[in-house]
């Protein structure tokens, strides 16, 4: 039976979340090889490659949009490239020192960290977001405070990588109104490649045997974890609902937690349980709020309309 549009979509959205969520393990083990800054400037550079590569595909998907002049486009890139810089950073040295699966749903924490950056650009934050916010917190704190309140060295490299990748969102959706976001997302790459090559030939050292080690890993962050999930996203994206792209996404943080059990044999504690429970319901909150808050108004609406 040949599936519908809508629902081949979700499923390569599914696909791309599970493709995210187990990308944590290479990430790990690439870090660990050659340190994190020469494992992003690796995966980074190829990931660059492979979207110059797919460029023509995604463009038959995606139109050219945007200002066409070079001078915005670079300034975009180095912005936005900047904060992935950091974020990428924080999250892959943060990996060396806490689980995959902890580093998933801590980095997840993100997309209620969003709304929240939006309050300095006076965007609004509705009720359903601030109750994601407070449930995000409450898992947080269970996932990652210990009973005698102490909070990891690794959990905290996390964090700050998710307060990046809050900022990163804000930094794109700012600039991909004004440039062109295929390529701006190249350019981001690239911006990300050389800071992070710059950074780990100053303060790394790899050798033969730690690059070795890191192929796999660099060719699953460069080419699946960037290249093909990214054309994915873009492919299904067209023939979904946004909140049912939002719900399936979301479920990295799930796939992260999987991978580090089948693949590394990580175990949660009950307490760490819960509080991916609670971060998994404040996140879903967060990110389906206006879907929710659209869906309300339309009911409320809706027997004025009747009546007319």
């Amino acid at each position: 039976m040949k599936l519908s549009a809508h629902w081949r979509a979700n499923l390569l959205l599914l696909l791309t979340a599970g493709i995210w969520g187990f990308a944590f393990v290479p990430q790990q083990l690439g870090a660990n090889a050659v340190g994190p800054l020469t494992y992003n400037a690796l995966r980074f550079g190829l990931a660059s490659l492979a979207l110059v590569a797919l460029y023509p595909l995604i463009r038959r998907l995606e139109p050219a949009t945007g200002s066409a002049s070079l001078r915005p486009l670079v300034l975009a890139s180095c912005a936005a490239g900047l904060v992935l810089f950091g974020g990428s950073f924080f999250q892959t040295a943060g990996l060396q020192q806490t689980s995959v699966g902890k580093a998933g749903f801590i980095t997840g924490l993100y997309v209620v960290l969003v709304p929240l950056l939006g309050l300095f650009w006076k965007q609004r934050t509705g009720l359903f977001t601030w109750l994601g916010v407070l449930l995000a917190v409450a898992g947080m704190y269970l996932l990652s405070v210990t009973e005698d309140l102490r909070i990891l060295p690794g959990d905290l490299l996390v964090m700050a990588g998710a307060l990046c990748w809050a900022l990163h969102v804000q930094a794109v959706g700012y600039f991909s109104r004004r440039v062109d976001p295929l390529l701006l997302a190249i350019g981001q790459f690239i911006v990300n490649t050389l800071l992070s090559l710059a950074a780990g030939l100053a303060f790394e050292r790899s050798d033969a045997a730690g690059l070795a080690a890191s192929v796999v890993p660099v060719l699953y962050g460069g080419l699946l974890s960037v290249g093909v999930a990214y054309t994915l996203q873009v492919v299904a994206q067209k023939d979904t609902h946004p909140a049912h792209a939002a719900l399936i996404l979301v479920l990295e943080s799930v796939f992260a937690v999987l991978a580090g059990w089948l693949l590394l044999s990580e175990q949660l504690s009950a307490r760490e349980l819960l509080g991916c429970a609670l971060m998994l319901a404040g996140m879903l909150l967060s990110q389906l709020a206006p879907f929710i808050r659209l869906r309300l108004a339309s009911g409320a609406s809706a027997p004025l309309a009747s009546q007319e």
